[in-house]
């Protein structure tokens, strides 16, 4: 039986100072695209996001890119009539009308560039109002920086929308941290979306320190690590077609090993509390310095309630210690030659 003193409800916590508020937990729907994640299931995926409503997650973080429009048309579907529960997070910057900035890569017959001009901007808020159903953006996230637009132009553009009323806070992705200080120069960020787990901890020294400075939340992206840190990917898992894990170095069967091993170490805690190892580790990440959401993803509602659940625990201390320690016993060595 579950600990009822630590698991009561969804945790809230506010979006830096905009005013916003949202679940710890946030519904990421990049593998609901299909691309890079080996295709989707579109019903699976509606009822994933509805899921997840009725479980207490009010954070869903989507993006054009994610399949062409796809994730973006499939989390508008899911939430007509509900967008009032539901914090939408959506990004700009990623685009194939145009060739304008930096090739980035090829997406279903589409060569996609990393630009963030204003015309582009406005372009893309109006593309993602329409594929998701709704008058107003709670949270836009540039999701890739542009070298060739000065961070002013496109903070300028932000900002207009803001006073428009389609977007409501303003956030930033795979970003540096002078791209942070620029933004900030600029207007005001409300929120940074980055990679952060177990296995890619390097912004505690870069980037959290800034968001503390200035009162900007944390989403975190791949909090499981595309999955590994699941505790569902053993070594005899294969990965096919167009998944983007299937060349990863990180899925080695040696580093999954390694996995196990560290997994295994915390199964005492995990049962302890009636947990899954997803959940207690989405519950350690969660109670890290700085961090504010952990982005999970989900394509189906056993997932989408399983991630839910874990945002209604808080381990103790002591608990918190003895994970941080296993990391650094089982992963200290990890192969990690591309990051996630």
């Amino acid at each position: 039986m579950a600990n009822q003193t630590i698991r009561n409800k969804m945790q809230l916590r506010p979006m830096g100072s905009s005013g916003i508020s949202a679940s710890v937990i946030g519904l990421g729907t990049w593998a609901m695209g299909g691309w890079k994640w080996g295709g989707g299931d579109d019903k699976s995926s509606i009822d994933a996001v509805r899921a997840s409503i009725d479980s207490g997650v009010t954070l869903i973080d989507t993006a054009p890119a994610y399949g062409l429009g796809r994730s973006e048309k499939l989390v508008g579907e899911a939430v007509k009539g509900r967008r009032d529960e539901v914090v939408l997070a959506t990004k700009c910057g990623l685009v194939w009308h145009t060739d304008k900035g930096n090739y980035f890569l090829d997406e279903d017959g589409k060569k996609v560039h990393r630009y963030l001009g204003r015309e582009a901007i406005f372009y893309e808020a109006e593309q993602s109002l329409k594929r998701l159903g709704t008058d107003y953006i709670d949270l836009y996230i540039t999701h890739w920086q542009d070298s060739t637009t000065p961070i002013a132009e496109t903070m300028d553009a932000l900002l207009t929308l803001k006073k428009q009323g389609k977007i409501r806070a303003i956030g930033i992705s795979n970003a540096s941290p002078e791209d942070f200080r620029a933004y900030v120069a600029a207007g005001q960020l409300d929120a940074i979306q980055e990679c952060y787990s177990m296995l890619d901890r390097g912004i505690e020294h870069t980037l959290l320190p800034l968001c503390k400075q200035y009162d900007v939340a944390m989403l975190s992206y791949s909090t499981l690590a595309l999955g590994l840190l699941s505790g569902k990917i053993g070594p005899d898992r294969v990965f096919e077609g167009d998944d983007l894990r299937l060349k990863n170095p990180r899925f080695s069967i040696e580093n999954r090993a390694k996995i196990q091993g560290f997994l295994q170490s915390i199964q005492d805690i995990a049962k302890v509390h009636n947990l899954s190892i997803a959940q207690t580790v989405i519950a350690w990440t969660l109670a890290q310095p700085g961090i504010t959401y952990a982005l999970c993803g989900a394509r189906n509602v056993k997932q989408a309630a399983e991630n839910a659940d874990a945002g209604m625990v808080k381990l103790a201390g002591n608990e918190l210690d003895q994970i941080t320690q296993a990391i650094k016993h089982h992963l200290e060595n990890f192969d990690d030659t591309e990051s996630t």
